[in-house]
């Protein structure tokens, strides 16, 4: 079976730094894409990062660029996102999502193949 585990959310202050694990088993790590979204209280699940081994692609939604950093490590097929200067916006629970397509279509969740059970991120001001 496919099994995708966050960890690492935590309640943080503005301006500080968390990095975000997703642990995935059950699948070749290279045959799938690995996302991560959002969902804050009362909104939409947004799409915001995603990286594959097959060809190195990346990708960040404006609302995190130049913030968050996506990594990969093969040898234990984790994915990281690291978070810096969070700011209270970015308060949510944070998922990642196993894909067969390429990061070009990491904004829709409805092409997820998997999904994790989620860590919750609290930026307090």
């Amino acid at each position: 079976d496919v099994i995708l585990v966050e960890s690492g959310g935590d309640l943080v202050e503005a301006g500080g730094s968390l990095r975000l694990s997703c642990a995935a088993s059950g699948f070749t790590f290279g045959d799938y894409t690995i996302n991560w979204f959002r969902q804050a209280p009362g909104k939409e699940r947004e799409g915001i990062s995603c990286t594959t081994t097959r060809d190195g692609s990346l990708y960040y939604a404006d609302s995190v660029k130049g913030r968050f950093t996506i990594s990969s490590d093969s040898a234990t097929n984790t994915v990281y996102l690291q978070m810096n200067s969070l700011k209270p916006e970015d308060t949510a629970h944070y998922f990642c999502a196993a894909s067969l397509y390429d990061c070009s279509f990491s904004i829709y969740d409805y092409m997820m193949a998997h999904w994790g059970r989620g860590t919750l991120v609290t930026v307090s001001s």
